[in-house]
């Protein structure tokens, strides 16, 4: 069914596969329209043509790497020559990789701060002047339960996802006048293809099986499962439509109640 989101010109990055996929999955779904990107080119082609196929919404495929500054301007200034505007970006990158202090190279920091921190500064930054102008925007950046609650093996994320939550909240105060709206989105344990490269990862570690290391997590989660990236793209979708404009500045946790904090 469409929606006052028809025609919204939205961008989604690493959108081939999993949460990033499933967030342009939902906004097509709203009848908006998409540029979605990845480094892979055969990837995000395919993914294109088949949300194209699936929900009859215009969806173009872009190749870039977000964490390069020249690729996140080809992104932004493709989507303005082709359509004019953009009404919603839909911040998304790779995970950093797992590791400990001892162990996390230079290199390896600077990578993830490229990718997971300036990856949404730049977009951001490249997108805010048409939303001004317009009146009118949806900035919504899919983060991790880590920016709440940080995961020891997860150093990097930890470190950098509360940046974001901050600087989402900044913003947000400085920007609300325009009608545009600044959230986060921050995932628990969702089934996608980075969830299993880490259960793998720690049941090696563990010395267990990935089953058993899989029921151990599933035993702390309350709703007594992982959650589906369709779950994730569908808060995406809401934050992005105008029956979400009082919401701003959150960060929102979707992840079946595993937090154990008040936030």
């Amino acid at each position: 069914m469409r929606s006052v989101m028809q025609n919204k010109i939205a961008i989604v990055t690493a959108a081939s596969q999993g949460l990033g996929r499933a967030a342009a999955e939902a906004l097509a779904r709203k009848g908006s329209v998409l540029v979605i990107c990845s480094r892979r080119k055969n990837a995000v082609t395919r993914a294109a043509r088949e949300i194209s196929e699936n929900t009859e919404s215009t969806v173009l495929p872009f190749v870039a790497d977000v964490s390069k500054a020249g690729d996140v301007r080809s992104l932004v200034a493709f989507t303005k020559r082709k359509f004019g505007t953009v009404h919603i970006l839909v911040n998304n990158a790779g995970g950093p990789p797992a590791g400990d202090i001892l162990t996390m190279t230079d290199a390896e920091w600077k990578r993830g701060f490229e990718l997971t921190l300036m990856s949404m500064v730049r977009l951001t930054r490249g997108v805010l002047p048409e939303m001004i102008k317009q009146k009118w925007g949806r900035i919504i950046t899919i983060t991790s339960i880590a920016g709440k609650q940080p995961i020891n093996d997860l150093i990097i994320s930890s470190t950098l996802r509360p940046g974001i939550h901050g600087l989402t909240k900044v913003i947000s105060n400085r920007y609300a006048r325009y009608n545009i709206t600044v959230n986060s989105v921050c995932p628990g344990n969702i089934l996608t293809k980075r969830q299993e490269e880490l259960m793998q990862q720690r049941s090696v570690r563990r010395k267990i099986t990935v089953a058993e290391y899989l029921a151990e997590v599933v035993k702390e989660i309350p709703s007594g499962r992982l959650g589906s990236p369709r779950e994730i793209g569908e808060v995406i979708a809401f934050l992005a439509s105008d029956e979400a404009g009082y919401i701003n500045g959150a960060n929102l946790l979707v992840d079946g109640g595993m937090a154990k904090g008040i936030h």
